[in-house]
């Protein structure tokens, strides 16, 4: 979409630039990334990113002004954790980047949650990008690392010593993410933690700490709370359910109320119309439309071509959507002269009393495939995966 830097960043490609590339990310974080990285960035004009950020910002003012309570029914009775905070810490957007029917490039809304992305990854996944091709410096995210970094620490650790905050996950080191747990921890001095590690006495929490117990008075959640179930043989001292004395970052509530279960209620030009699937009209067309389960990660469950068959055998249709389908279009081209799809995360951080979440950090993710998983491209392909995107 800007053709002089696409034009230079193909001719300065080579694969030795690539592997150093992801040689620089292990250096820097310890470990290698659990899920594949693009060879390229992306480039969007300052024009899309407007577009991107005002949608963002209408879809923000509509959450707001939802009625109270309005969200509470998204989350399953078996998953409602006690002591729920007025807004959720962290707010990531995702938008396919599709071409509409005036022919012009736009951003058009997958889905959106309240759960941390990888916020400290991409911070260094910019800048490593930056290294091994110098002339991205000036496309460079204007929030600097120090401003950076205390946002995130202020959000995340606050008033807290870090030794009581931790980044909760389940079996961390298995995680395709852990690369950004380790860079989380350089960023801010706290742990990971395992939640089969959490010692529970009382309604205090505990983790083990160079020999000693230490309390933990603050969690940064990267649990999936409903995958937990999906576990066989899964022992814990501590069950989300249960009233403990910590503090949510951000509350796996919202993990339920900023979700799909959103989308039927939100209104935009750059927002594909959707429905509850036991509330889908008679004089829609099926065949327009992707059903999406309300609660899975990674687009599992994701269905591109629903059939009257499918849907007709679902019982559980108020945990479906239908969604209008929106045509990823391939603009972003490789050194072999084919064309990549893309969509971008925007990260946003929601600080306490904060009326207004702040636009932190992007990322993008690159395909050749209809969907945006490796997993549906071609072995040999280039251009996909994990990326980022650079805006001029």
């Amino acid at each position: 979409m800007i053709q002089n830097y696409r034009k230079q960043f193909n001719e300065e490609f080579s694969q030795e630039k690539y592997n150093q590339m992801k040689s620089l990310l292990i250096e820097k974080s310890g470990l290698e990334p659990g899920f594949r990285l693009s060879e390229s960035p992306i480039f969007l004009t300052q024009e899309f990113k407007e577009k991107l950020v005002s949608a963002s910002e209408s879809i923000i003012d509509q959450i707001k002004n939802l009625p109270e309570g309005a969200l509470e029914k998204s989350i399953p009775e078996n998953c409602k954790v006690p002591n729920d905070t007025k807004q959720p810490h962290f707010f990531t957007i995702d938008f396919g980047i599709c071409k509409s029917e005036n022919g012009k490039i736009e951003p058009q809304l997958i889905e959106l949650q309240a759960f941390p992305s990888l916020y400290a990854f991409q911070n260094v996944y910019e800048d490593t990008f930056c290294e091994v091709y110098p002339f991205l410096n000036v496309l460079k995210n204007k929030i600097s690392h120090e401003d950076y970094q205390k946002h995130l620490y202020e959000l995340i650790v606050g008033n807290e010593n870090p030794e009581n905050v931790i980044l909760l996950e389940i079996y961390p080191e298995k995680q395709k993410t852990a690369i950004d747990f380790a860079l989380t921890e350089k960023l801010l001095g706290i742990k990971t933690v395992c939640l089969t590690k959490v010692k529970k006495e009382g309604k205090k929490l505990f983790y083990e700490n160079n020999g000693f117990l230490t309390e933990i008075k603050k969690i940064y959640n990267r649990v999936i709370f409903d995958e937990l179930d999906k576990i066989p043989d899964l022992k814990t001292e501590f069950n989300f359910r249960e009233e403990v004395d910590v503090e949510w970052v951000t509350h796996p509530n919202w993990f339920f109320k900023i979700s799909k279960y959103l989308l039927p209620l939100l209104q935009h030009e750059f927002v594909p119309k959707s429905y509850f699937l036991h509330e889908f009209p008679e004089n829609e067309s099926l065949e327009n439309f992707v059903l999406k389960p309300l609660f899975s990660f990674a687009g599992s469950g994701v269905n591109l071509n629903p059939t009257r068959e499918i849907t007709d055998a679902i019982n559980d249709k108020e945990n479906y959507i239908l969604q209008r389908k929106v045509n990823y279009e391939p603009i972003f081209e490789d050194t072999n002269g084919e064309f990549s799809r893309a969509e971008i995360r925007l990260l946003y951080i929601w600080k306490e009393n904060e009326e207004r979440p702040v636009l932190l950090q992007n990322l993008s993710r690159m395909t050749k495939a209809a969907m945006v998983n490796v997993d549906f491209n071609k072995k040999d392909a280039i251009w996909i995966g994990s990326s980022h995107a650079f805006f001029g």
